[in-house]
């Protein structure tokens, strides 16, 4: 599946630069500190890391859930019904043909938290195709300044960022193609934050939010650009890593996992 491929090439690339993160185990998922929104980063294919979401998601009881994997228009589809079947519920998303993991690691997150109003940052595929070729501002629209999207990102990140996105494409991609696949992860985390702080406007908070590692990273992902447009809000942010990290993760606290029963993932990638 095409969000499967690069999960592993993707916890590698995931760089330390956060100061003062606290390592913490999965038993602290069921009493995170108090905030406004708090980020729950996953390998998308890790069954234990969901488990671990849903734990969290138990215990914060937040008024509001944000899906990466959700557009506008399927959040709206779920029904407190639906919330009871996770077969139904799946189906009603159209899950199966969406290329994320299996709907039954999900599903408990959705249900830990029955009362949640649901909200959905995924932006329709040509609109982040569009991204590589024209820019993350130019596709986000009118507050694309106000999330940062217009700013040149510093030599040293953006060198960064590209080779990210070639470790996480298993260096399968041409030259050409990362400085546009940055700009579409820009999209993407700015599309987050909005998301997250619609949610937080609606609902007075907390705002649980469910994404993958790389978009919850403090120093340049959904954290970073929400705090643009939130002062004062708290917001903190958990990623959940397969293997032990060189250096201090970016996040505000972090874990580590047993690592999902997976192939290559760079097979789809590589060919090989």
């Amino acid at each position: 599946m095409r969000h499967v491929a690069r999960i592993a090439a993707l916890a590698v690339a995931l760089t330390a630069h956060a100061v003062g993160a606290e390592e913490i185990g999965p038993a602290a998922f069921s009493s995170l500190p108090a905030a406004d929104v708090v980020v729950l980063g996953e390998t998308h294919d890790n069954p234990d890391q969901h488990a671990n979401q849903a734990a969290a998601v138990k215990a914060l009881a937040p008024r509001a859930l944000v899906f990466e994997m959700l557009t506008p228009e399927q959040a709206a589809k779920v029904t407190p019904g639906l919330r009871l079947d996770g077969v139904a519920l799946g189906q009603a998303l159209g899950w199966e043909a969406s290329g994320w993991p299996d709907f039954a690691m999900y599903f408990p997150i959705f249900s830990a938290a029955p009362e949640a109003r649901i909200y959905g940052a995924a932006l329709p595929r040509d609109e982040v195709r569009r991204a590589v070729t024209d820019g993350a501002a130019a596709v986000f629209g009118a507050d694309a300044a106000t999330y940062g999207l217009t700013d040149p990102l510093p030599e040293a990140e953006g060198e960064q960022r590209i080779n990210d996105q070639r470790e996480a494409h298993c260096n399968a991609l041409p030259e050409h193609l990362l400085p546009g696949m940055v700009e579409a992860q820009r999209l993407r985390d700015a599309a987050l934050a909005r998301a997250a702080r619609q949610a937080l406007d609606d609902t007075g908070g907390p705002v649980a939010v469910i994404a993958g590692n790389g978009h919850a990273r403090t120093d340049w992902g959904l954290p970073a650009a929400f705090a643009r447009v939130a002062e004062g809000a708290r917001l903190i942010s958990v990623g959940q890593l397969e293997g032990a990290a060189t250096g201090t993760p970016p996040y505000d606290y972090w874990l580590v996992t047993g690592a999902a029963d997976r192939g290559d993932p760079c097979a789809a990638l590589t060919g090989g």
